[in-house]
């Protein structure tokens, strides 16, 4: 079994918010891949279904941001879970926007969801990495990520969602590279 971790704030008013790109990545799988509604569990709002022969829960904290690990450590020793069960998907500042990376282990980054899972967890839990860009200074971060995505923004970002759900079946069995290309074919298809 995979824990597939979305981060985000709770709430109408953040639901559009860049920091709240792995909600959308969760709510995108769910929905592509037949998953039944979100019912509240472990602190959190909680979806359990297959990917390809994969069991697979999908959990999205809804302790706030910085308090994800609260969510994610209790769902992951109820489910019997190590670390390298769960992935995260959260947005990076320091990708472009439309970008994906995988990564396994590592540091937070500064980034606040990242720090409290590492307090409940640790470290070595995978991650999807979900490129938003950066406000070009670090005073504005804040803001930055607490702001809906632009107009703008929209082809990429819904190609990005796209590519994270086609390839979420290879993700759960553990194929990184097939994963990521899928996501490729999505926001940088062949000509």
């Amino acid at each position: 079994m995979r824990l597939f971790v979305g981060l985000g704030n709770p709430g109408a008013k953040y639901a559009r918010n860049r920091h709240n790109i792995g909600f959308m990545a969760l709510d995108t799988i769910a929905g592509d891949h037949g998953f039944p509604p979100w019912r509240g569990r472990f602190q959190g709002m909680l979806s359990e279904g297959r990917l390809g022969d994969v069991r697979v829960a999908l959990l999205k904290p809804q302790t706030f941001m910085n308090l994800s690990g609260q969510s994610v450590g209790e769902a992951m020793r109820y489910l019997k879970l190590t670390p390298a069960d769960v992935i995260v998907f959260h947005d990076e500042l320091d990708l472009a926007p439309g970008k994906c990376r995988v990564k396994d282990g590592g540091g937070h980054a500064g980034h606040n969801g990242l720090r409290s899972i590492h307090a409940h967890i640790g470290a070595e839990y995978g991650r999807v990495r979900l490129g938003i860009g950066h406000p070009g200074r670090k005073e504005l971060v804040s803001g930055y990520v607490l702001h809906d995505f632009a107009k703008g923004d929209g082809d990429w970002l819904d190609d990005l969602l796209r590519g994270i759900s086609d390839g979420a079946a290879a993700l759960a069995a553990g194929d990184a590279g097939r994963f990521q290309n899928a996501v490729a074919l999505r926001t940088a298809p062949p000509r």
